[in-house]
C-alpha cells in the first residue's frame, strides 16, 4: 500500500517543493491562479512580488508558483532571423 499510493504522493511534494523554491528573480513564472509575471523581488522566504505587466507588481506567496515557465539567464528560442527568404 506504501508504495502503490503514499510514496509517489511523497516524491510529487518533494518535486513541487524544490520547483518552487528553485523559483527566483528574473524567473517567468505562473501561479496557481493562471497568473503569469516575472520575479521582480523577494520579500521574504514567503513572498514574491511578480511584475505583470509594466508599472504593475503583485505581491504573491511563494508557494502559489504552479510552474517555471522560463529562468533567468535561458535564451528564448525563436524564428532564425538570418535565413534568407526570397
Amino acid at each position: 500500500m506504501y508504495f502503490l499510493i503514499l510514496r509517489p504522493q511523497q516524491r510529487r511534494m518533494k518535486q513541487r517543493e524544490a520547483l518552487v523554491r528553485a523559483a527566483g528573480i528574473g524567473d517567468e513564472v505562473a501561479t496557481v491562479g493562471g497568473v503569469i509575471g516575472i520575479i521582480v523581488a523577494e520579500e521574504d522566504e514567503q513572498i514574491v512580488a511578480l511584475e505583470v505587466d509594466s508599472d504593475v507588481e503583485l505581491r504573491v506567496q511563494r508557494r502559489s508558483i504552479g510552474e517555471i515557465i522560463t529562468k533567468a539567464g535561458e535564451a528564448t528560442e525563436g524564428p532564425d532571423e538570418t535565413s534568407d527568404q526570397d
